[in-house]
């Protein structure tokens, strides 16, 4: 199974913590963002090439997991998900993100699963509904 993962980038441990099970079940990671977050010297070139990388990485993926709390860029990341029709998973560890106060509308969408869960629990989920 191939896979994507988007989040902030505050979320970078989680997210390298998730790729690290999945590839444990032998899934493949399509792009892994992270491996950017040493450059704190970007320019609009590299925003550019980094943004191309991610979308192609979403569009060889079988699923994408979305981690929150999300950035912009990762609203944009589901954007392309849903407009691909690609399984996705939206993980959190409270409810919270899922309340009238703090949700987005496209997080109800039927096709988008909501996980609320340890990482480990979401995991778990998302390896067996992915079988």
């Amino acid at each position: 199974m191939k896979f994507y993962i988007g989040s902030g980038l505050k979320n970078y441990e989680l997210v390298n913590y998730y790729s690290k099970i999945l590839k444990e079940y032998s899934w493949e990671h399509t792009y892994d963002w992270t491996n950017n977050l040493n450059n704190n010297n970007w320019t609009i070139e590299d925003l550019k090439e980094i943004s191309t990388l991610e979308q192609k990485g979403i569009i060889e993926s079988d699923v994408v997991i979305i981690l929150l709390p999300a950035g912009r860029g990762t609203h944009i990341e589901l954007g392309m998900a849903l407009a691909l029709n690609k399984k996705i998973f939206l993980c959190s560890t409270t409810k919270d993100e899922f309340n009238i106060k703090n949700t987005v509308g496209f997080y109800q969408l039927s096709c988008i699963e909501k996980l609320v869960g340890t990482a480990d629990e979401n995991l778990k989920r998302i390896i067996n509904t992915s079988k």
